[in-house]
Formats: structure tokens, sequence, C-alpha cells
């Protein structure tokens, strides 16, 4: 076990020179992808592969150089180190800021939905709808209760979350089922794709990242808010993946591909939602349950 975590360390983290090189070696592999390469030819797949490898590696290593010397001078501005510092108030910030952003999504997507009498764009609107109300209902706790304050309610909105999720987990099965079947999905003009990917790698890292890290603080409540996290950044991997199959399609993509692709990684962020949502079901109701059962031997017992 001791190997497998020091291989994956590595493979992670490697120095600095290995990111650098990474960058030109990609640059070459998807050069020739997409002025010589087919969806038959293993120079495909190795050239995406290692460009995902590389932006990862690349950004993690500036994330390292940036937290020197930047990260001192972050924390001289009082408000930032705040955000850093306190966890209640990072939350506050956090639900408000992606609740905002959801709900300008949900509203822009059901317009469009309206207005092009388009399905595709409706299934949009839902899922961000449900995100939004996940996010909603945390804020509302949060600024009610504050974190780690009454665990019992808290473990009773984790619930409710995985309840929503597993909701918001047919929305998602439904975008995948449209984006298969019509060929539909995401375009972004010009470089402005290679910003996204850029942010979807951040935002997934980040995500697995905090998932693991406030495990910790034995928060129901604040577990919700990273696994809706984790959700979100699973669908923009989904998104940048129909994009890049669309805008990188020289002709020579057979529709074929592009099913089997997409449907093969909305398979896996469905099946990855829906255990995460299934897992807090579960293990909110045991330990609701538990205490249910404690709650009523302590009073059969104060009776006697």
């Amino acid at each position: 076990m001791e190997r497998w975590k020091q291989f994956f360390h590595a493979l992670l983290f490697p120095r600095l020179a290995v990111a650098l090189i990474s960058v030109p070696v990609t640059a070459a592999l998807l050069l020739y992808t997409f002025a010589y390469g087919s969806e038959t030819s293993p120079v495909t797949y190795l050239a995406y592969l290692f460009s995902a490898y590389s932006l990862l590696i690349v950004c993690i290593s500036t994330g390292k150089m940036a937290k020197g010397g930047a990260w001192q001078r972050l924390h001289r501005n009082p408000y930032i180190h705040r955000y850093l510092t306190d966890l209640p108030f990072q939350t506050h910030v956090s639900l408000y800021l992606s609740l905002g952003i959801n709900l300008l999504f949900a509203g822009i997507k059901l317009f469009l939905g309206v207005y092009y009498r388009s399905v595709w764009f409706g299934t949009l609107a839902v899922y961000y709808g449900m995100m939004a109300m996940i996010r909603f209902v945390l804020l509302r706790h949060v600024s009610r209760a504050g974190i780690g304050q009454d665990i019992r309610a808290e473990f009773k909105y984790y619930r409710l979350c995985g309840v929503i999720l597993l909701l918001m987990n047919s929305a998602l099965a439904g975008v995948v089922v449209l984006v298969v079947r019509k060929d539909q999905g995401f375009y972004y003009a010009g470089y402005l794709i290679y910003v996204v990917a850029l942010y979807a790698f951040y935002n997934t890292i980040t995500a697995v990242r905090d998932v693991v890290r406030y495990r910790k603080y034995q928060s129901p409540v604040l577990s919700a808010a990273k696994a809706v996290k984790l959700a979100a950044a699973l669908v923009s991997m989904l998104a940048l993946e129909t994009a890049m199959l669309m805008q990188f399609d020289n002709g020579q993509n057979a529709p074929r591909f592009k099913q089997i692709m997409t449907a093969a990684t909305g398979g896996g962020v469905c099946a990855i939602v829906f255990a995460m949502a299934v897992f807090m079901i579960v293990q909110s109701t045991k330990r609701l349950r538990k205490w249910g059962q404690e709650r009523t031997e302590y009073t059969v017992d104060g009776g006697n």
C-alpha cells in the first residue's frame, strides 16, 4: 500500500521540470492529432489522456509556486485572511456565490428552453435549479445555527440534500441521454474552451481535495456542501468533454465515437453522483435512527 501511495504522489506531484516538459509534448501530440489523427489512432487517445494529465500537473505545480510568497501577501488583507482561516465565514461566502451562479444559470437555461422550445435547455434548467435548492437549504441552516452546533439537525439537512441530489441525478441522466441520442452538447467560441478546461480541472481538483480535507470537521452540512461541489465539478468535466468533441471534430470522427465517449463519461458521472446521494441518505438515516432509539430507551428508563 505504501508503494502505491508513493507512486500516485510522484505521479500527481512531479518535479517542476517534468511539468514544464509536458507542455510542449502535449502541444505536439495535439497538433498531430488535429492535423493527421483519427478516432482509431492510438495517438489520439494518448493525446487526450496526456493533455489532461499535463494540465493537471501544471496547475498543481503553479499552485505550489504561488503558495510561497503570494500566500503571505494574501494573508495581509484582513478580508482574505478571514476567508482563508474562518471556516463558517468561508462556507457562507462560498454558498452565497454558488447559489447566485446556480440561480443565474437556471434562469438563463429556462428562458432559452421556453424561447426555443428546447427540452435540452429545459433539462439543464431543472438540474441547475435543484443544485440551487440544495445550496439554499444548506445556507439557511448555516445562517441560523452555524456549523457544528446542532449535529442532529445537520444530519437531517444532510439527508434532505442527499434526496435532492438523487433527484438531480435523474435530470443529469436526462442531459446525458440528450447529448448521446441527439448529438447535442456545449460549445465555446474561440479559445474560450481552454479557459473552461482550466477552470474544470481546477474545480475538480479542489472539489476532491475539499471532500477529503473537510471530513475531519465532522460536520454533515459541510460535507454536503463539498459533495455538491464535487457533483458540480464532475458535470463541468462532462460538459468540457462534449465541447471538445464538438469543437475539435474535423469531420473524420464518426458519430459513434462521440456517442461512446459521452455515454461512458456521462454514465460514470451519474454513477458517482448516485453513489454519493445514496451514501448521504443511508448514513444520515442510520445516525438519526440510532439517536431516536437512544432517546426512546432513555425515556423508558426515566419513566421506570
